[in-house]
C-alpha cells in the first residue's frame, strides 16, 4: 500500500471516530427545559399528598374528635392548583362525613350569625371567593342550601373541601342537599364522569350515600325556613319534617322531591290566586306554590321569611312580594357567579347579623379550563384528525378530471383485459357496484367526521329552546352541543337563562346497560349521554341530509365504477430513413 493511500486511511478512520463521539454526545446529552410558555399559569400539582401533609398533627386536633382530622389548609392550597387525593384520603373525608352528616335532624337549628350561601354547581374557584367574602370559617358561621356539584369541573374538589371543614368545624358549618345531590342527577350531568375521571366509581358511590345522608331544611334564629327549593302541599308544620325518611333517592313526587325541587309561581304575588299549588311545568315534576300558599306556611309556624337557592338570579339575589309583616315572603340565593361561563350573572350571600339582613354580591374567578367530558386533547382531536384525513382522500379521488377517469390506463395488459372479459356480466355488475359503494362509503365517512368537527370546535351545554325538531339549529344530545348560532346568540343573562331552560327539567329515567362499551368517536358533550340510540339516529338523519346535497360524490362512484372505454395501444413510432 502506498504512502497516499495509508495517509487516506487513517484519516478516513479519524473521521469515523469523531463522527461517533459526535453523534454518542449527541444521544447521552440531556435534554434542556426552558419552562412554561405561559408564566401567568401555574403547573397543575401532580403529587398527592402523604398522610402526613393530609391529616392535621394529633397537637391541633379538636380534643372532641374521636378521628383524625383533614387539615383544612392544606387541602385548599392543594385543590387549588388541581391537586387530587389518594383514593383512601378521599373516601376516608367522604365517609366521615356521611357518619357526622348522618346523625342531624332533618330540620337543623341554626342560631346566631350566619352567612347563608345558595348553588355552587362545581365552581371551586368560586367557592374560594365566597369564603373572603364571607369571612373564615373559624370566625363566621355558614349555612349552605344545596347543590354542591354538576355543570362545573370541579364538583369532586368543592365536596371535598365542604365536607372537610364539617368535620373540622362542626358547628360552624351546616351544610343541607338540593336536588342535584342524587344519582339521577350526577348520572345525567357531569358529576359522575369527574368522579371516573378523577378517582373512582367506588368515590363516586361514596358520595352518592353522603347525599342521602344531607338534612333537608334549617331553622334560623326560629325566624327563617331555609330549604333548597321550596314548600310543599304535604308540609303543614315543622314537625312533619321529623317523620320524614330522607336516607334515599328524592323520587318524583312526594314531600322530599318538594324540598328539592319546587319554586315559586312566574307571577309570584302580581295576582290573587285560588290554588295553593300547581305542577312545575319548568322542572317536569314536584309544584310551584303561589304568595298565598307561601304566607299561609309562614303564619302557621310563626316564621318571617322563606329563604332558599336552586335558581339562577341575574344580580345574586331576588327578594319577592312582601307580607303583612313588611318583610319579603321569599328570597332566592344564587353563589355561582357567571354560571356555566355564560351566564354572565353576579353571586351572592346572605349575611344575618344581630338580627339584620346583608346582601353581598361578588363576580366570578378565573379557573382552569377543562376538556368537556374531562377529555384529553388526543381523544378530542379524533374528529380534527379523522376529517383531514377524509378530505385527503376525497382529494386524491379529485385528481384526475372526468375524460381520464373514463379512459383506460396505457399500462393495462392483455391478461388484465382477458380477465375481465372472462367475468360474467352479474360478477362485473357486482364489482362495479362494490367500488361505488366503497367511493360513498368515503364520502360518508367524511361527512361523519365533518359533523363531529364543527360540534367539538362549538361545544356547549346550552339548547336552544323551541328548536327541538331543527337538527340544523339543535345538536345531537350525544355531542351535547350546541353550535355557533347559540353562541352568537348569547347577549346577556336572560339569553343564557332561554336557551339553558331545558336543562332545569328533571330528566327522564333511562336505566344505562351494565356493560356497554364506550363509543369510538366519544362525545365532547358537558353532560353525559342519555339517549345513545335517540343519538345515534339523529346523526345518522344529519349525514343522510348532507348525502342528499353532495352530488360530486355520486358523480366521482358513478365515474370510477363505469366500465373503462378500451382504446387500442398507441402504434409504434415507425423509423423514416432520410436521404
Amino acid at each position: 500500500m502506498s504512502l497516499g493511500n495509508t495517509s487516506q486511511l487513517h484519516s478516513a478512520i479519524q473521521q469515523i471516530h469523531q463522527s461517533q463521539s459526535h453523534r454518542t454526545h449527541h444521544q447521552t446529552r440531556q435534554p434542556q427545559f426552558i419552562g412554561r410558555q405561559t408564566k401567568g399559569v401555574s403547573e397543575p400539582e401532580s403529587r398527592k399528598p402523604t398522610d402526613s401533609e393530609f391529616f392535621l398533627p394529633p397537637s391541633h386536633s379538636s380534643s372532641h374528635s374521636p378521628i383524625r382530622l383533614p387539615n383544612t389548609a392544606f387541602l385548599k392550597n392543594h385543590f387549588f392548583h388541581e391537586g387530587r387525593l389518594h383514593e383512601d384520603q378521599a373516601l376516608y373525608i367522604i365517609e366521615q362525613a356521611t357518619r357526622v352528616l348522618g346523625l342531624e335532624p332533618n330540620l337543623l337549628k341554626v342560631r346566631g350569625s350566619t352567612t347563608v350561601c345558595g348553588d355552587i354547581h362545581g365552581q371551586y374557584y368560586d367557592l374560594m371567593k365566597l369564603f373572603d367574602v364571607g369571612g373564615a370559617i373559624g370566625e363566621n358561621q355558614y349555612l349552605f342550601l344545596g347543590d354542591y356539584v354538576d355543570r362545573g369541573s370541579f364538583g369532586i374538589e368543592c365536596l371535598l373541601y365542604l365536607y372537610s371543614l364539617k368535620l373540622q368545624y362542626p358547628d360552624h358549618i351546616y351544610l343541607m342537599r338540593g336536588n342535584h345531590e342524587c344519582k339521577h342527577l350526577t348520572e345525567f350531568f357531569t358529576f359522575k364522569k369527574e368522579c371516573l375521571h378523577k378517582y373512582s366509581e367506588k368515590v363516586y358511590e361514596a358520595c352518592i350515600k353522603s347525599f342521602q345522608a344531607l338534612p333537608v331544611a334549617a331553622i334560623l334564629d326560629d325566624r327563617f325556613f331555609c330549604v333548597h327549593g321550596g314548600i310543599s302541599p304535604e308540609l303543614n308544620t315543622l314537625a312533619d319534617l321529623a317523620h320524614l325518611d330522607r336516607f334515599k333517592e328524592p323520587g318524583n313526587h312526594g314531600l322530599l322531591c318538594d324540598l328539592l325541587w319546587s319554586d315559586p309561581e312566574d307571577h309570584f304575588g302580581d295576582r290573587p290566586s285560588a290554588q295553593g299549588f300547581v305542577h312545575n311545568q319548568t322542572r317536569g315534576c314536584s309544584f310551584n306554590f303561589t304568595y298565598e300558599a307561601a304566607c299561609q306556611f309562614l303564619e302557621r309556624n310563626r316564621l318571617l321569611s322563606i329563604i332558599r337557592g336552586h335558581e339562577a338570579q341575574d344580580i345574586g339575589y331576588r327578594m319577592y312580594k312582601k307580607t303583612s309583616k313588611s318583610f319579603p315572603s321569599v328570597m332566592t340565593i344564587f353563589s355561582a357567579p357567571n354560571y356555566l361561563d355564560a351566564y354572565g350573572n353576579k353571586a351572592a350571600v346572605l349575611k344575618y347579623v344581630n338580627k339584620n339582613i346583608v346582601l353581598r354580591q361578588f363576580n366570578a374567578c378565573p379557573h382552569p379550563y377543562w376538556l368537556p367530558n374531562f377529555m384529553n386533547a388526543f381523544t378530542w382531536s379524533l374528529p380534527f384528525v379523522g376529517s383531514k384525513m377524509a378530505d385527503i382522500l376525497l382529494a386524491i379521488l379529485n385528481i384526475c378530471t372526468e375524460e381520464e377517469l373514463e379512459e383506460s390506463d396505457d399500462s393495462e395488459t392483455d391478461e388484465d383485459r382477458l380477465a375481465e372479459i372472462e367475468l360474467s356480466d352479474d360478477e362485473i355488475l357486482r364489482r362495479r357496484e362494490a367500488i361505488r359503494n366503497k367511493v360513498l362509503a368515503v364520502g360518508r365517512m367524511a361527512r361523519v367526521f365533518k359533523i363531529l368537527r364543527e360540534d367539538s370546535e362549538n361545544v356547549s351545554e346550552l339548547k336552544a329552546e323551541g328548536q327541538e325538531d331543527n337538527w340544523r339549529f339543535r345538536p345531537d344530545p350525544n355531542l351535547g352541543v350546541s353550535g355557533q348560532q347559540i353562541r352568537q346568540s348569547i347577549r346577556g343573562y336572560d339569553d343564557a337563562r332561554s336557551f339553558d331552560i331545558s336543562n332545569e327539567r328533571l330528566p327522564a329515567y333511562e336505566p344505562h346497560p351494565e356493560n356497554y362499551a364506550d363509543e369510538s368517536i366519544p362525545s365532547p358533550s358537558l353532560r353525559l349521554s342519555h339517549t345513545r340510540r335517540g343519538s345515534t339516529d339523529l346523526l345518522l338523519q344529519r349525514i343522510e341530509a348532507e348525502e342528499e346535497d353532495d352530488t360530486d360524490m355520486k358523480r366521482i362512484a358513478d365515474i370510477l365504477s363505469r366500465p373503462k372505454r378500451h382504446r387500442r395501444p398507441h402504434n409504434a413510432l415507425k423509423r423514416h430513413e432520410t436521404f
